[in-house]
């Protein structure tokens, strides 16, 4: 049985298996990052205490709840609260790490920001905080923001490339005067501008990187358009009365996803480090945030803490070789011309 299309571009990404393999990393990590809270938390799993079952992972406790002394929330990395949940038959299920993005350790060893130890795998921060636990969340809002960032900048290019293609004449040539114009705007400028005047916040800056994030992709579907609303099968389509709208969801655009797909993880990556650079330069998400253009920045004020640094850089090296590795597989899985 003869392969379709779609089997042989499959199987041509599979035989590339530096990029196979970089997806099911890339994949395993992501997924586990979405289970951040499970892995690395500063409030256990489960508690067993006197017979009955607490879940404070999903629902707050007093310490008094516990045999405590305060109606405030339990610290359960505070030996005295720790020490009342593991005494006799009790016990609790911890994470793997047992401390959050905004747990402060404050029962460390060394000053801030302290050596990778038994307590901090890779250490702490200036402010007392778990660097792998920063880290586990950092990777996972840098992913979603350049996914969604991704998401929005190709629906806006695909949109904006299929009009002016498809149309041509007058509506591209003052189409490609806006995007000119649009294009040579300040963006960085406007950024600062901006987290000037509102709170920063991740919504703000997906909404202000996706006004220029479309740009470069409009470019290609609108040549791929320019090129196949030319073709016979789209002009006897117009012949058999098929609406410009049918003709351009069923026919040209399937035809035009090539250098969208063979592009999306290296825009993927370019969200990734646009976010990591706002981040580095104050511009980002709010302080508390965990993200990793802050440790970035951290380590640069703190060049004695190379744990900061590094680990940092390797965590941003290893997602931006991935999926650099992956959009490589995909380019060849795309090219018609290979076996």
């Amino acid at each position: 049985m003869k392969a379709s299309p779609r089997q042989r571009a499959w199987l041509r990404f599979r035989s590339n298996r530096r990029g196979y393999w970089s997806l099911w990393i890339f994949s395993v990590l992501f997924a586990l990052s979405l289970c951040a809270e499970v892995l690395s938390n500063d409030k256990p799993l489960v508690v067993r205490y006197q017979g009955q079952y607490y879940f404070p992972i999903i629902k707050t406790y007093p310490e008094t709840q516990f045999g405590g002394d305060f109606e405030t929330e339990a610290d359960y990395n505070d030996p005295y609260v720790e020490d009342k949940i593991t005494r006799g038959k009790n016990w609790a299920l911890y994470p793997l790490n047992r401390y959050s993005f905004n747990s402060i350790n404050y029962f460390a060893d060394s000053p801030n920001p302290a050596p990778p130890s038994r307590q901090n795998l890779l250490g702490t921060d200036d402010r007392g905080r778990d660097v792998l636990a920063r880290l586990i969340y950092g990777f996972r809002i840098s992913v979603l923001f350049a996914l969604a960032l991704t998401l929005v900048g190709t629906l806006i290019g695909i949109f904006a490339g299929a009009l002016q293609g498809y149309f041509g004449g007058r509506f591209d040539l003052l189409f490609q005067r806006f995007t000119e114009v649009w294009g040579s705007m300040p963006e960085l400028y406007l950024l600062i501008i901006f987290s000037a005047i509102f709170q920063p916040s991740i919504a703000l800056l997906l909404i202000l990187l996706s006004l220029f994030g479309w740009l470069g992709l409009a470019d290609y579907v609108r040549a791929e358009f320019l090129r196949g609303r030319n073709m016979d099968y789209v002009k006897a389509a117009r012949a058999l009365g098929v609406s410009n709208r049918a003709i351009m969801l069923r026919h040209l655009l399937p035809n035009s996803m090539t250098p969208v797909i063979t592009f999306l993880p290296f825009r993927v990556s370019g969200s990734i480090l646009a976010l990591t650079s706002l981040d580095f330069l104050g511009l980002g998400v709010p302080p508390s945030t965990p993200s990793l253009g802050e440790l970035l920045a951290q380590g640069k004020d703190n060049i004695e803490a190379w744990w900061l640094s590094l680990t940092t850089f390797g965590v941003l090296v290893g997602t931006l070789l991935l999926l650099i590795f992956i959009g490589e597989a995909l380019r060849e899985a795309m090219d018609m011309r290979r076996g």
